[in-house]
Formats: C-alpha cells, structure tokens, sequence
C-alpha cells in the first residue's frame, strides 16, 4: 500500500543533503536513537533552529543543545508547537503517555512518525486521530553510526510528499525500505531491529573463547571484530549468496568444516529460529499491551 502510494525512488545521503529542508521537526523523546536521528537530520542540511527536542533528562537536554546546537524543550506540548512533523522516538510503553502530552494542533497537513516497537498504526490513530498522517518506522542502533536499515509503513493519509518526508529522515542515518504489509513489522523488528544484538553476541562469544585459547584480550577483540566487519562486507558487496560464500570458506576436512560441523550437531539453526521467532512473538505481544 504504502510502496504503490509513495513510489518513492530510494534516496541516498548525498542526494538528501541537496534538498532544500523546510520543515519543522519535534522529537519527542532523545535517547539513543533519537538523538542519532536528530544528529543524521542534522549532518544531512536541516537548520538547527527548524528541530525541537523535548526530553525529561536535563542532561540530554543540554547535550542536545551543546553538541547538535537545537532547540529544547522540557514538556511535549511547547516542543511540538507549530511542528511539520512529530517524531516519536520513545520506548513501546512510554508512547501513549507522550501522545497524550503534546499538543495536537489543527495545523493540517503534520506528519507523526514512530519509531516505537510493537505500537501499530491503528493504536497511533487511535491516540492521534482519525485522519492522522503516521508513518510508523523500525530502525536499528547502527544508525547511530549512519549505517543503519529502517522498514517504513505508512497510513492511508499519509501523502506522497510525506512519504518522501519520512524517507528523507530516516534515509540520513542508512538505508529504508518500505513495507506493503504492517504485520511483516514484527518480523522486520525481529531480524534488523533485534538483530544487531545477535551478532554483537556472536563477536562476544567468538572474543571470550579466543581468550580461553591463549590469546591475548585485546588481540581476541580486535580478530572477532575485524572478521565480522570483514564478513559482513563481503557478503554484502558479493555476487554470491551467503550459502555460498560459506561453502567458500569450508575446505573438505578443514579447520572450518571441524567448526561448522559442531554447529549443525548442536542444532544451531533450530536456535536461531526460536531466537527470532521468540522477538518476533514479543513484538506482537507489545502491539497487545503484554
């Protein structure tokens, strides 16, 4: 739906900073992803005078005015005065509260953005009301560092030109890709939103037992994590699928095969697919009010 309404083509960072930004922005909430969302909006050509952050902390408030030089507000309802477009980037059980504080003006044509998991769109309108435009998004952490990936879905009041809004935003801070489907939301949340914690478990446990074989701490950090990155690069700039890539690596009786083989026998793939089913089940509790 929300692919067919925006036909939208994928926007990268560059082409981002060339656009002329006009809009006013309110970010309720400035934790790490909000602030790593303000930093890209930022960093990609939005004036810091047009970017209203409100958040209970005085000390993110400060850093918030000192580091990314915006505007800062201690209550929702001042920060999101005469906004274009709200962004909500709390946690799933602080957002109705937050929706409950801002002031919902009559200024027509305001976008509101989502950034919380398991809160569906029809529990966003339900807050918001009737013909909000919502856009209702799944980022993960590395858009801290500018190299995330966000799903995006989008209400039927949301209009072309804000789709290309929302795309813009979260476009600063990696790559997007719009769903046609809201329930695939929690399946994206379980693979991409979760999913940076699986591998930074993966490098944890690959560094520990590196040092239970003798090497050295920083020398097992800097070998789990140099492979991940090095992985992670190939299989993403790679013709081949990762299966494949994999039967690369794996010679006939092999120090990768001995590896591997361990791996099948204790059922690592069963593993990860009740790890994820598990978020994904989560995710959809949290859209209950579990």
């Amino acid at each position: 739906m929300a692919l067919e309404k925006a036909n939208i083509l994928r926007m990268d960072q560059e082409s981002f900073k060339k656009m002329e930004i006009k809009n006013k922005y309110a970010f309720i909430g400035a934790g790490n992803m909000g602030q790593a969302l303000i930093k890209g909006a930022r960093e990609s050509g939005i004036a810091g005078e047009n970017i209203n952050i409100s958040d209970p902390s005085i000390d993110v408030r400060k850093k918030c005015a000192s580091v990314l030089k915006v505007n800062t507000f201690s209550d929702n309802r001042s920060a999101t005065e005469n906004a274009d477009i709200v962004v909500f980037s709390v946690k799933p059980q602080e957002i109705k509260s937050a929706m409950r504080s801002i002031s919902f003006t009559t200024k027509k044509d305001v976008l509101y953005i989502s950034v919380a998991a398991g809160v569906t769109l029809r529990q966003l309108r339900a807050s918001i009301g009737e013909k909000a435009s919502i856009v209702r998004c799944m980022p993960n952490t590395p858009a801290i560092i500018r190299s995330g990936i966000t799903a995006l879905i989008a209400n039927n009041d949301v209009t072309k030109n804000q789709c290309l809004d929302a795309e813009s935003l979260l476009a600063a801070v990696g790559k997007t890709v719009w769903l046609e489907d809201e329930s695939l939301m929690d399946a994206v949340t379980a693979v991409s939103g979760s999913g940076p914690a699986y591998f930074f478990l993966l490098i944890e446990l690959l560094e520990n037992t590196a040092v239970e074989l003798g090497l050295p701490p920083e020398l097992a950090n800097e070998l789990a994590v140099e492979t991940a990155f090095g992985a992670c690069k190939l299989a993403k700039n790679a013709s081949e699928a990762p299966s494949q890539l994999r039967k690369n690596v794996t010679s006939p009786n092999g120090t990768t095969e001995a590896a591997l083989k361990v791996f099948v026998e204790e059922k690592i793939e069963r593993t990860v697919r009740l790890a994820i089913t598990a978020a994904r089940d989560r995710s959809i509790e949290l859209a209950k009010g579990g």
